[in-house]
């Protein structure tokens, strides 16, 4: 990292200075082979480390294992004297801060710049006022104030103007528990807000001390400050503010605020003006005494809660590192330092998709490891199990009911307590889509924690709101096989305790594979606010107030979420493997086939990237297959002619679950193919225009980032790349030429086939929710009808032919269609509430023939159902 800009030497805390290169004359000794600074020499000169540091400094070795942030802290070293800041003055900070630096090569702390000009004999001051009169430290004893050592190198600059001192913030967390009011434990041996005494920091380093966090920041160029030309004294008072927000923000980020009891929190939830009125209108409801009503608001706050417990998350992530590492064959995290670096300063809502219980331990674990304090995470009533429920209470669950429409007072109470952890800064987790996927597709949103969320940032909006979409992915799922029985109709099973405890011994002798985790690009909700409304001036909105533009912003961000989740997706060994097995009729293929199509997948994913964020598998294709098999995947069957690849029943079934995940990163090229499954040729502009008109149907199942004449550039591309890849060939120019594929059965229709399977049934789906609206006339379905008759459809047209996905008869998929063609107003209700529709649709059906076969468009049509008619069901005399 360079020095910043004169023109902005003070920036906003996580802000990045601006790079700019360095002179060669001036780069350090510890990290080129260049010329020696001169400010390094003389510091070399003034001779080594005090005793007494070098002394202690071997006696707390054992003690100490740091963590060091970022990776390379040396960055910041562009030979240019350093004096180091720390937040508050002690021993063990000074030590530590010396022990980093001599790690990450940079100059000690404890060695005086040339001249010495905080007259303190070392190269470090803090932001503390402690007084260190008593200090067992020789140099110390009757020091001035941290703030007349900011103000001595402040004034050593005005008076020489060839100094140029750059101001290293370091934070340091000896432990990073967050303070628990009723638990002196916490406050005694971990990292809080209470500057601690001497003794207990002793305790802290000896019992925590292999936890330490230490966090470098970028460098203030304290010559741009002084030559900002303010007075000495507010100069110092602006760069000491400065500092401060800087620490405080970045605590917040590490350990959190300071937690409230559960007592504590449930009793302001009660004392809120919202919940007081909800609980006398309760009263009023159930003509019941107002203390009665003050129970049932008690008891459903009690029964959401969260009850955090330092001491648990610090012992459950010393278990869950042992389950992640006998369970799993490794956790990958990308894009985390991308997050820290926007996260200081904001109230952050963690939204990761949801695929497994695993999601929230491992996020929680992972969060707790990179040193972020863990959210509050929201779950459901359903997991408060006996034993199970406390311990999820203590890692920060706070559990909600799946249903909370009729139930004002519960309503109120939710959204008070969510308003009461927005409001103190608690980070958040929750799932946008309710539930877990049983498909691998991200479901639907759902905005009702959004809007809780929403509205407690509008009713005090103290802090900047952060969503943080996350993508997990897995190369094995615990839940697959109860994901299995409910996609064929079995109803879902109860947790239980006892089904838990069962079922413990069984994961930990399986191989789930490696696990991906991706912070995708953060959504700030004064972006969204600022875009959808504008007419909001940041002033607290009140609790009963309902802004006309809330519904729609809700919305944007739901769908906002789900848009970034996907464009952070990771293209793991078994998802390529799905998509290539899964488009043959008995998802079997030939080794060398395999590794053709798996090939080309990862062709399409590196020179048409979805996304900055998503990432692929850098293993080749024989190295997946291998994978395929150490975790069972993939069976061989050995072949004089060459081996053969497949997966069968039910492993079939939840690979489409995998495929399902990646999906939408080959809307693109699945498009392209698909048009040339029953045609050989196909004029480009005519593909373009069918791509860009049923686009807004897939981006609305699929959570697509691109508008209609993006879409169709990248058809544009994948047409071009389809060329160069020999899968496709451009004959003549009219009209932007005509596209042809090869005849007969070669390699290239094999893969060009195997590419467009992923999406051929999204399009068999729209088309039969076409036909049944056809058959049945304008006037005649309401919208849960035609839902009902297509998903009956869908499920006879799979049990006549081949099996489809298990998502090919989901009534969810059906009302999303409908949805979207009521918003482009393709039908539309009629007073009754049935649904018309005009010759539109017949253009829809003729174009359907360039996409699905002729015997298919016959078989759709022909299996899709009539509504029954009045006359049908009366009872005859």
């Amino acid at each position: 990292m360079m020095p910043m800009s004169k023109q902005n030497p003070l920036p906003f805390p996580g802000e990045q200075p601006e790079q700019t290169p360095a002179d060669p004359a001036l780069v350090s000794p510890m990290t080129t082979d260049g010329p020696v600074p001169p400010h390094v020499a003389a510091r070399a000169a003034a001779g080594r480390r005090p005793w007494w540091a070098r002394l202690l400094g071997r006696l707390f070795e054992p003690w100490l294992s740091l963590d060091i942030e970022p990776e390379d802290p040396g960055q910041y070293n562009d030979g240019r004297p350093v004096v180091y800041v720390l937040e508050d003055y002690g021993l063990s900070n000074a030590l530590i801060l010396d022990k980093a630096c001599r790690q990450a090569g940079l100059p000690s702390p404890l060695v005086p710049l040339p001249g010495d000009p905080t007259g303190r004999k070392r190269a470090y001051v803090a932001l503390s006022r402690r007084s260190s009169s008593n200090s067992i430290i020789p140099e110390q004893r009757g020091a001035k104030t941290h703030s007349d050592s900011l103000a001595k190198v402040l004034q050593a600059h005005r008076a020489r103007g060839e100094l140029d001192v750059h101001l290293v913030p370091v934070s340091i967390f000896v432990g990073r528990a967050p303070d628990k009011q009723s638990g002196w434990f916490a406050v005694l041996f971990s990292e809080n807000w209470a500057l601690v005494g001497r003794f207990r920091r002793l305790l802290a380093v000896l019992l925590n001390g292999r936890s330490t966090i230490v966090r470098f920041a970028p460098p203030i160029s304290l010559r741009a400050t002084v030559d900002e030309g303010l007075d000495p004294e507010r100069t110092v008072r602006k760069l000491q503010r400065v500092l401060r927000t800087h620490f405080r923000r970045i605590r917040e980020s590490v350990i959190g605020p300071d937690l409230s009891t559960r007592r504590l929190l449930v009793d302001q939830v009660l004392q809120a003006e919202p919940v007081r009125e909800a609980i006398a209108a309760q009263a009023r409801r159930d003509n019941s005494k107002p203390a009665d009503a003050w129970k049932k608001a008690h008891a459903y706050a009690w029964e959401i809660a969260a009850d955090y417990s330092s001491p648990v998350v610090r012992s459950a992530s010393f278990m869950l590192s042992h389950v992640w590492n006998r369970i799993y064959a490794g956790v990958l995290v990308h894009h985390l330092e991308k997050f820290k670096a926007a996260a200081p300063g904001h109230e952050v809502v963690y939204v990761p998709s949801h695929r497994s219980h695993m999601d929230y331990l491992l996020l929680s674990y992972l969060l707790y490891d990179r040193g972020i304090v863990p959210p509050h995470i929201v779950a459901g009533i359903n997991l408060n199990l006996p034993v199970v429920g406390t311990l999820l209470r203590k890692g920060g669950a706070f559990f909600i009911r799946r249903s909370i429409r009729g139930n004002a007072l519960y309503s109120a109470v939710l959204s008070e307590y969510v308003a009461q952890l927005v409001a103190g800064g608690y980070s958040i987790e929750y799932f946008v889509e309710g539930g877990r996927s049983r498909t691998g597709r991200l479901l639907q949103p759902k905005g009702g924690m959004i809007s809780m969320t929403l509205k407690a940032f509008l009713r005090q909006p103290r802090k900047p709101v952060l969503f943080q979409p996350i993508y997990i992915g897995y190369e094995k799922l615990m839940e697959g096989s109860s994901y299995l029985d409910e996609l064929t109709g079995r109803p879902k099973e109860k947790e239980s305790i006892w089904s838990l405890l069962w079922g413990i011994p069984k994961v930990l002798k399986q191989n789930y594979g490696q696990v991906v985790v991706n912070f995708g690009e953060p959504i700030a909700l004064n972006d969204v606010l600022a875009e959808k409304a504008p007419e909001w001036d940041g002033r607290a909105v009140a609790e009963d107030e309902k802004p006309a533009w809330l519904s729609n912003t809700v919305d944007t961000l739901a769908e906002r979420i789900q848009v970034r989740i996907n464009g952070a997706a990771d293209v793991n060994p078994i998802n390529l493997l799905a998509l290539a097995l899964l488009s043959t009729p008995k998802h079997a293929m030939g080794e060398a086939d395999l590794i053709a199509q798996i090939q080309l997948c990862k062709t399409l994913l590196e020179e048409m990237p979805y996304s900055d964020r998503v990432t692929v598998t850098p293993h080749s294709p024989e190295r997946i297959i291998a994978h395929a098999e150490e975790i069972n995947v993939l069976t061989r069957v050995k072949h004089p002619l060459g081996d053969v690849l497949s997966v069968s029943g039910d492993t079939a079934v939840l690979l489409s679950y995998f495929r399902n995940n990646v999906l939408h990163l080959f809307t693109a090229s699945s498009w392209v193919a698909c048009c040339f499954q029953n045609n050989r040729r196909m004029g480009r502009a005519g593909l373009v225009r069918l791509g860009r008109t049923v686009y807004p149907f897939l981006q609305a199942e699929l959570f697509l980032p691109w508008t209609e004449d993006e879409f169709g550039k990248r058809i544009e591309q994948t047409i071009d790349l389809f060329i160069r890849e020999g899968l496709l060939q451009q004959v003549g120019e009219d009209e932007g030429g005509v596209l042809s594929r090869n005849t007969g059965q070669t390699d290239e229709v094999f893969r060009l086939r195997a590419i467009g399977h992923s999406l051929q049934q999204a399009f068999e789906r729209y088309y039969i929710a076409i036909s049944v609206l056809v058959k049945n006339g304008p006037g005649t379905l309401g919208a849960a009808e035609l839902e009902s008759l297509c998903q009956q459809a869908a499920q006879r047209l799979s049990l006549l032919y081949a099996p489809a996905a298990p998502e090919f008869f989901d009534k969810t998929l059906f009302r999303g269609f409908i949805q979207k063609l009521r918003e482009l107003r393709l039908v539309w209700p009629d007073e009754n509430s049935r649904l018309l529709f005009d010759q539109r649709l017949d253009g829809w059906a003729k174009d359907a023939k360039f996409i699905l076969g002729r015997e298919l468009r016959h078989t759709i049509e022909r299996v899709s159902p009539e509504a029954a008619r009045p006359e049908e069901t009366a009872p005859q005399d």
